[in-house]
């Protein structure tokens, strides 16, 4: 396989993982929500949350770059049991909880008010993101997390996805550097599920597509080229069998919705005419610019192409350097004549 690993590392660190900038931005208004959150709950007497956990790829550091700013920021809201009833003693429903904490964090500089979701109140930004407050209660007999999902209170606890993340990417990856390969694989991929406008609201989520890269994950030192491609076919080999994902640590429960997804088999899909793309990866006389050009076509982008202009200019000009450096170093050293028999021999 032809090497480009070096490429699609600095694809990676360039046009994928979040700039620093973005991050500092994202955890500024993640803050600023949890002051209005608690500030506007304290001053209309309202119950106070016990804690905040960041959750989902915010969390977990998968968070790709988007040209759109489509990003969703996921941050919990815990309140305890006890702190969630009225004055007789009933428990809140999952509703009143979610419109509580709607109405305390509305905002007269906000050009799109908060609005109660299913699972989470979301927060509008002009930016193109949002950021997304799950309401959770802790059970007062066994401390145990439920989530405020439509109208019921189940149990959930998303700080162990992160847990789990976390392990497999320190366990699975060859590596500690950059985030480690796990991590940085699961990237690549959901950048390459959303290198497509058309493409986000058909292909799987971003959550489904971190699962399955934990299950079909090939590490390789050295070659993030031979690992993305390696787990990649992984993937559209498990797909091809079973379209169906299970969610990492709640038992029972799906990412997907039944045999017949049409999330994963539209990634299933996309994989496959990705992989034939790179099949010239395999030729014996593949160069450079047809290695680079096959990985353009997979993250539909100029980034790999423009890389390789640019080392083939820097040849150009390493060579022209060197050719005026011999012409320059004959002028002053020029070479001495022998006369011999009337010839002239050099």
């Amino acid at each position: 396989m032809y090497d480009c690993a070096k490429d699609v590392l600095a694809y990676h660190n360039d046009e994928v993982t979040l700039l620093r900038s973005q991050r500092t931005e994202m955890r500024d208004r993640r803050n600023s929500n949890r002051d209005r959150l608690v500030n506007r709950l304290e001053s209309d007497d309202k119950p106070l949350p016990k804690e905040f956990i960041k959750q989902g790829s915010y969390a977990m550091l998968t968070m790709v770059q988007d040209q759109d700013n489509d990003y969703d920021i996921d941050d919990g809201v815990y309140f305890t049991q006890e702190s969630l009833r009225d004055e007789d003693g009933n428990d809140m429903s999952p509703r009143d909880a979610r419109q509580i904490v709607c109405d305390a964090l509305k905002d007269g500089r906000f050009n799109k008010q908060p609005k109660v979701m299913k699972n989470c109140v979301r927060i509008f930004y002009e930016e193109g993101y949002h950021v997304d407050m799950p309401i959770y209660r802790i059970r007062d007999y066994d401390q145990q997390y439920e989530l405020a999902s439509g109208d019921d209170w189940v149990l959930s606890r998303a700080a162990d996805v992160e847990d789990w993340f976390d392990h497999v990417n320190q366990t699975k990856s060859p590596d500690e550097n950059n985030g480690r390969q796990f991590r940085r694989i699961v990237r690549l991929i959901k950048k390459f599920a959303r290198s497509r406008d058309g493409w986000k609201a058909q292909i799987a989520s971003g959550f489904t597509i971190t699962k399955l890269v934990e299950e079909c994950y090939v590490a390789d030192d050295g070659r993030e080229d031979v690992a993305l491609r390696e787990t990649m076919k992984r993937m559209r080999d498990r797909l091809v069998v079973n379209l169906e994902v299970e969610h990492p640590v709640t038992p029972g429960a799906m990412l997907t919705k039944g045999s017949s997804d049409e999330s994963t088999a539209f990634l299933r899909d996309k994989l496959a005419t990705a992989l034939d793309d790179l099949a010239v990866l395999d030729d014996a006389d593949c160069t450079s610019k047809n290695a680079l050009a096959a990985w353009d076509k997979v993250f539909n982008t100029d980034f790999f192409s423009a890389r390789h202009k640019e080392d083939a200019a820097e040849n150009s000009a390493t060579a022209n350097a060197a050719i005026l450096g011999n012409l320059v170093s004959e002028q002053r050293n020029p070479r001495v004549v022998d006369k011999r028999g009337g010839g002239r021999f050099a």
